[in-house]
């Protein structure tokens, strides 16, 4: 059983980066710009919520598509 069900999934700068197939560099200047909200980890790590990456990712698709 979950313990904690309604979590958030947080995801890596990598797993981010393979998203968007763009550097984990790519990223962390969208994570200083204030595109994208990192959380930090104990450790100093950052993460993202999954919800903010996917809406980016929905946002960034269409812009692409608006470019060809």
């Amino acid at each position: 059983m979950d313990q904690f069900p309604d979590a958030e999934v947080l995801l890596t700068p990598k797993e981010v980066a393979k998203f968007f197939h763009v550097n984990t560099k790519t990223v962390t200047r969208w994570a200083m710009s204030g595109e994208l909200t990192p959380i930090r980890t104990l450790g100093g790590h950052r993460r993202y919520r999954q919800s903010e990456v996917l809406e980016k990712l929905r946002n960034y698709k269409k812009w692409q598509r608006k470019e060809e």
